[in-house]
This record gives C-alpha cells, structure tokens and sequence, in this order.
C-alpha cells in the first residue's frame, strides 16, 4: 500500500515538471511570436537579410572546410604531411594505429561516422610503424593513440579504450562526449552527463600525457589479440 502510494506521488511531481517546462516553452514561443508581429516590414527585411548572410557564411565555411580534407576520415602517407595537415586546420583528430592491433579497426568504425558528422574537425589515421619521429616526439607508445590537436598544437590524447569505458563495445555517442570534453569538435550534448549506461562501471577518468618527456619507440598494444 505505501509502495502504491509512494508512485502515485513520483507520478504526480513528474507531471507537474512536464506541465511547467511545457508552460516555460509555450510562453517563449508566444513572446517570439508577439516580437514578429511588432516588426514593421524593415525590420522584418533587416532580420531577413541576416539570415541570409549567416547561411552565405556557413556555406562558405563548409566548402573551405571540405576543400582542406574535412568530412571523410582518411590514411595519411607520412610523418611529413601530419604537419602540413594540422597547419591548415584548427581542430584535427590523428589516429595511430597499427595494422595487426584489432582495436584500431574498431576505432577506424567510429572515427568513419563521426568525420562525415563533424566537418569541422579533420580526422585522419597514421600508421605507427611508418611514423616513428613522430611518435616519438608526441611519446605514442599505446596503440591505438588518437591526438587530438588544435591549432597545430597537440592539446590531449586519448590513449586505448581507457577514457572510452575500457570495453570494445563503447559507442560512438562515447567517443563523440570524450572529444567533446577536448572541445576538439562542436558538441552539442551535455558534457556533464556522459553517454554511459553506469558511470560506475565505466569510469571517466581522462588519460593525459606529458609533453615534454620522451619515451622510447616499442609500441604497446591495447587490444587482447596480439
């Protein structure tokens, strides 16, 4: 009985958030209205015409955007064109991975989905083992590494799964929220409430590595299979 009653009460102060964040809704969208309708036809045009130029520079951003590599995930040859590349954009993601590490193909699903969702961010994949300088330098010794880097500055890393859930079975939503947190690409979401089923289980502790200290060139792997 007092099981019944203590769900009839949670019902009831469920419905009443609904009704006033309807209400809330409901108001903003009537004071927007009442704004329209006091606009003489000037302003209305004004209003128009900033409109207009704000889509005009969105395209022109995408295009630049697209014309630079942006919206595909793609294989870059060399250590050499990893600089030319984080040069000519603000917000880059590199993928280091090895061929025989499995992990790295399940990163390359996710990585895939969001390149073509988040064409303001480069994605790119560099193969470890042709890129030792620069592993060295960045001290990529976890495989895979993704640097997350802006303006041509490498600002965090995620190394393995491990700020992922340590689980091969993470979402994209979960890489999306961790990039997110390295506002490397524009997240839309709430960075305080990450996409996961327990946060207990998983964890959101982030994996941050010194810059300034240099490691040697083995290459970990941080998948089962090798």
């Amino acid at each position: 009985m007092a099981a019944d009653t203590s769900v009839e009460i949670l019902q009831k102060v469920l419905e009443n958030e609904i009704l006033q964040t309807t209400k809330v809704v409901e108001e903003h969208l009537d004071a927007e209205i009442q704004k329209l309708d006091q606009m003489d036809e000037d302003e209305l045009e004004c209003l128009k015409q900033r409109r207009l130029e704000a889509l005009k520079k969105a395209q022109q951003q995408k295009q630049e955007w697209l014309s630079k590599g942006h919206g595909e995930y793609r294989e870059i040859p060399s250590e050499r064109d990893f600089f030319q590349e984080v040069k000519e954009s603000k917000n880059v993601v590199c993928h280091f991975y090895r061929d025989t590490t499995f992990r790295c193909q399940i990163m390359d699903k996710h990585l895939t989905v969001l390149a073509k969702k988040h064409i303001e961010t480069k994605f790119l994949k560099l193969n470890a083992e042709k890129s030792p300088f620069l592993c060295e330098r960045l001290r990529i010794k976890v495989i895979p590494t993704l640097a997350l880097v802006k303006d041509g500055k490498t600002q965090d890393y995620i190394v393995g799964f491990t700020d992922l859930g340590n689980t091969d079975d993470f979402t994209t939503e979960t890489l999306e929220w961790r990039l997110g947190c390295a506002d490397v690409i524009n997240y839309s979401g709430n960075l305080m409430d990450p996409p996961f089923q327990s946060q207990k289980k998983f964890g959101t502790s982030f994996t941050k590595l010194d810059k300034k200290t240099i490691r040697g060139k083995k290459y970990d792997s941080d998948s089962d299979d090798d």
